[in-house]
């Protein structure tokens, strides 16, 4: 692939450097799941010319690099809004109010889950156990940012926030 057709900048092969550099060289291919996070914020999601482009880099097979992109859910195989919303569903959550989080957000954005805003801004995910049932209901910003106790009054200045 020549310089000009490459999907990844410069910058970004940067970083996947320094993720290949904390193994053992042999073991490059134990970086691809920071390659793939690296590769997605910078596209926002992981088209298969992507894919194929970091397996290339990683010196992996494309399906390879697929099968671990398809099996985490941190990773989007089509196109998502500017901010990816993931709630999480799961009991403790859902005991603390994820429910309600939920529906205000889909009344909010008038989307549903894995819909996209019609100006492309905003992607609602339903996701798993975060980790923070005691902060519960918790959001999830474009994989990145934890947001604790999201009421209605939460979820509209966040919304503000994002723009």
């Amino acid at each position: 692939m020549s310089d000009t057709q490459q999907l990844l900048s410069n910058d970004a092969r940067a970083l996947i450097d320094r993720e290949v550099a904390k193994y053992p060289a042999e073991q490059k291919r134990s970086a691809v799941m920071g390659a793939l996070r690296i590769a997605q914020t910078e596209h926002r999601w992981l088209s298969n010319e992507l894919i194929a482009e970091v397996a290339d880099y990683l010196e992996m097979a494309p399906v390879a690099v697929y099968e671990v992109a398809s099996f985490y859910n941190m990773y989007d195989l089509k196109p998502v809004g500017q901010h990816k919303l993931t709630v999480c569903t799961n009991l403790p959550c859902a005991l603390s109010g994820a429910m309600t989080t939920a529906e205000y957000l889909k009344q909010k954005l008038g989307i549903g889950f894995g819909e996209t805003t019609a100006d492309g801004k905003y992607t609602l995910v339903e996701g798993e156990c975060m980790g923070a049932c005691g902060s519960a209901p918790v959001l999830l910003v474009n994989n990145h940012k934890m947001c604790s106790h999201m009421t209605p009054d939460a979820i509209d200045q966040k919304l503000a926030e994002l723009g």
